[in-house]
């Protein structure tokens, strides 16, 4: 039975991040700076096994969840990850995603497709390598990136989405060449607003190239027009080329209140329930199994939760909410 909020907004979507760890350190997630060689990472025990993962996404499907896409930190820097894919391509009628920097993906495309991943996301911030080398800071190459993206395509996990995060005085000048890009590639290319999610990437308003921005310089060259969402809730502002040439998508996560539809809940990479990606607090769903809770009471306990959120954030978003304690990206996915 599909769970509905206090705002009617249903359970559909569920994103797992199953490690807390990144081979890169992008400026706006996981800053050298914070995340640095000695940073307390969560052992290998306090994640969730790939069966206590597998057991909640069954529970949360018969909630009405129909949609699990898998985040990290980077999620294919866990073990075997193909191994967890198997367990949740079992669940009957669940669309399987995953949101990855592409830097392990080549080597690891075929085995997770062939684990029953249906597509895959991947983030990729410039075509510029100084200008990506500066964003992930860990002097990565863009072409390793691209070759992932390429050999996922190649192997069947389409369609293939970019998502490009925009951060003004860092590279907003790569808008207009990653539209022209992947507008011949057919990859739908995504451009998301820095964010003000966590406590420590510095976010500022001034950082951030809005939307409308972005749309308006493409669209001075590449005409668009708008198109109408492929479902409920979807986050992306969808909008094509006049002339048929494929689409972008925009994510107004900072200049548009885009909460009034969300249908997503989050499990951290410990095991905690958030409700919002800009939550303070989670619910401990990790100490419930492993003190011998059954299927029911965890059940219980999601519905109890779901059933009394109001989140909605980008709503309220204000100048007093920027410094509360929100979970950090590489806890909570994207």
């Amino acid at each position: 039975m599909t769970l509905t909020d206090r705002l009617n907004r249903p359970l559909h979507d569920l994103r797992i991040s199953v490690t807390d760890r990144c081979n890169f350190r992008c400026v706006y997630c996981m800053p050298k700076e914070i995340f640095g060689a000695d940073y307390p990472y969560l052992r290998r025990d306090q994640i969730l096994a790939f069966e206590e993962i597998a057991r909640l996404a069954r529970i949360f499907t018969a909630h009405g969840v129909r949609k699990v896409r898998l985040t990290g930190g980077e999620p294919l820097v866990r073990k075997d990850l193909h191994r967890l894919v198997k367990m949740l391509a079992e669940i009957p009628g669940l669309e399987l995603t995953l949101t990855t920097n592409g830097a392990l993906l080549a080597k690891q495309a075929q085995a997770l497709k062939d684990a029953g991943l249906n597509r895959v996301t991947v983030s990729l911030d410039s075509l510029d390598d100084e200008i990506f080398k500066a964003m992930n800071d860990v002097d990565f190459p863009v072409a390793k990136v691209l070759e992932g993206m390429d050999t996922a395509a190649q192997v069947g996990l389409e369609p293939i989405k970019v998502n490009m995060v925009v951060k003004r005085g860092m590279n907003e000048s790569s808008v207009l060449p990653m539209a022209r890009y992947f507008r011949k590639k057919g990859y739908i290319l995504r451009f998301i607003e820095y964010m003000d999610v966590g406590h420590t990437n510095g976010w500022r308003m001034d950082d951030v190239v809005s939307s409308a921005e972005i749309v308006k310089m493409i669209s001075a060259e590449m005409p668009l027009e708008p198109i109408d969402p492929n479902y409920r809730g979807e986050v992306a502002e969808r909008w094509r080329y006049q002339d048929g040439g494929g689409e972008i998508g925009v994510i107004s996560s900072v200049t548009q209140a885009f909460c009034r539809a969300c249908t997503r809940a989050r499990i951290s990479a410990e095991g905690k329930l958030y409700t919002c990606l800009f939550a303070v607090q989670g619910h401990d769903l990790k100490s419930l199994i492993r003190s011998g809770a059954s299927d029911d009471e965890l059940s219980q306990l999601i519905a109890r939760v779901w059933g009394k959120r109001t989140d909605r954030y980008s709503e309220l978003r204000s100048e007093n909410t920027i410094d509360l304690p929100k979970v950090e990206m590489s806890h909570i996915g994207g």
